[in-house]
């Protein structure tokens, strides 16, 4: 079930009735966890059993480890823990990927050898939810936070719906507590969420969907080399469809839970407006990055062994922050590009640190204007080289990413036309749009720029909102994160 859908609307509605009807909160806990199922099996009923065992065993595991003193039997424990959330996510994203790499292995040293193809099949927002319940269980070895009490709450922190298959990624202490008392929406909450809700659904329905992703997926698709102005169209469109799309997941899923009287973490805080990478990094997928960085960096040694292991444990971690996107090696090169991206980055702020008290002081003699100006200028600059590793991203092989790059930087033979003006023009529209918008909120957020509004001007940006979501083709597509 995706939230741009009718279907959706219809169970939403009857949750809502449900969750607000008098009935005990341990009967409104056990119609979440219900409806949280229901919500899922719409993909596939049978990888509730994964969601099952993974919630299960966690629960149990984790309660043992905070229990348990004996460091030999805690360390035996959470390598359970972990061969059983990595060892599903293992065989059902990478199992193919894997056989596929081995086979080519073998027969590159001379064994031919030619097994059959597995026929495995990605159950939605498995990466999602086991990064959630490992989360758990290393708190729990870490001693962090103390076991959740009901197993009725765990399930229910582990399925919650709106964050269940493309996050936010969230940490026990972030939603367990919630389900500990009564939850309702306050009158400001509830419209808070519908109004993101909508605004979600806009981002997906209408700019990602209608507007942006045909022209990606045209430029993309091609097999023929471009012009330098269609290659950089359409890496701009798939740019701001990643965005709108993944986004505009996070904000419906927000909202979703707001009307319901729960709170989740901010995934996204205007990414586009980053001055630099490591703040890209602190505005994109921010549940994710902080995952990576309390889960693998910090305990790999972070920035306490010395320089050069410092880049080694950030190249690791983007490395494998790229792989946990995708069973593809496109995807460990997007990483790279980013762990290169922060360690040139890095380097750069560490061997400037002498001379930071004078780019203060000359910080300080810029006027405003000038200040404003040079810092937009860098945003841009990070933006335009942050659209290079978005190739890998969004191409399949290395050839297709290679011919995308010459094209970019006119550097392919016989190119061809591939984008139309109307195309370019709202391609081009809606990626100034969007650099200016962020840009302006990039230390706010939008519920206190709408709430600053007139209410005439809010309620007329909300029916325009809804009014393009209604009058959009009709767009039930996944949001491309579930595949993640």
């Amino acid at each position: 079930m995706v939230f741009n859908s009718l279907t959706f609307i219809v169970f939403f509605i009857v949750l809502l009735g449900l969750h607000y009807a008098p009935f005990s909160w341990k009967i409104k806990k056990v119609n979440l966890l219900i409806a949280s199922y229901i919500f899922y099996a719409a993909w596939n009923p049978v990888f509730i059993l994964l969601l099952w065992l993974s919630t299960v065993v966690d629960f149990f595991v984790g309660r043992a480890l905070y229990e348990q003193n004996d460091p030999v039997k805690k360390k035996l424990l959470l390598v359970v823990s972990l061969i059983g959330n990595l060892g599903m996510l293992c065989f059902f994203k990478y199992g193919g990927f894997l056989l596929d790499n081995f086979v080519d292995l073998v027969n590159l040293i001379g064994w031919d050898f030619h097994p059959a193809k597995p026929n495995i099949i990605l159950p939605a927002g498995i990466s999602f939810y086991t990064f959630t319940t490992l989360c758990y269980t290393i708190d729990m070895y870490r001693k962090e936070s103390k076991p959740v009490k009901s197993l009725l709450d765990f399930s229910l922190f582990v399925t919650f719906f709106p964050h269940l298959v493309a996050g936010p990624i969230v940490r026990p202490p972030q939603l367990v507590p919630q389900f500990e008392n009564p939850k309702s929406a306050t009158r400001s909450q509830f419209m808070d969420g519908l109004f993101l809700l909508s605004l979600g659904l806009f981002m997906k329905v209408v700019l990602a969907d209608s507007f942006l992703a045909p022209t990606a997926n045209d430029v993309f698709d091609s097999k023929d080399s471009l012009l330098f102005l269609d290659a950089w169209m359409g890496v701009f469109a798939f740019s701001g469809q990643i965005f709108f799309d993944f986004a505009g997941y996070s904000t419906c899923a927000i909202g979703v839970a707001a009307c319901l009287g729960f709170v989740l973490p901010q995934n996204f805080k205007y990414p586009y407006a980053a001055i630099g990478f490591s703040d890209f990094w602190k505005r994109w997928h921010i549940t994710l990055s902080q995952w990576l960085r309390d889960y693998l960096y910090i305990p790999l040694g972070g920035n306490k062994n010395g320089t050069f292991q410092t880049y080694i444990n950030l190249m690791l971690t983007m490395l494998l922050g790229g792989l946990w996107h995708g069973a593809n090696w496109t995807f460990v090169v997007w990483g790279g590009l980013h762990g290169i991206y922060l360690a040139v980055e890095r380097f750069f702020k560490v061997h400037n640190h002498d001379h930071h008290a004078l780019h203060e002081k000359q910080s300080d003699q810029l006027n405003t204007h000038q200040f404003f100006s040079l810092n937009f200028l860098k945003a841009l600059g990070t933006f335009m080289l942050i659209n290079i590793t978005w190739v890998f991203f969004r191409e399949q092989d290395f050839s297709g990413a290679w011919m995308m790059l010459q094209s970019m930087f006119g550097f392919s033979h016989e190119a061809k036309a591939m984008i139309n003006a109307i195309d370019l023009s709202k391609v081009s529209i809606i990626t100034f749009c969007m650099l200016i918008t962020h840009w302006l909120f990039r230390n706010t957020n939008v519920l206190t720029e709408f709430k600053k509004w007139p209410w005439w001007f809010s309620g007329f940006i909300w029916a325009f909102l809804i009014g393009m979501v209604l009058l959009s083709q009709e767009s039930t597509s996944s949001f491309i994160y579930f595949q993640f």
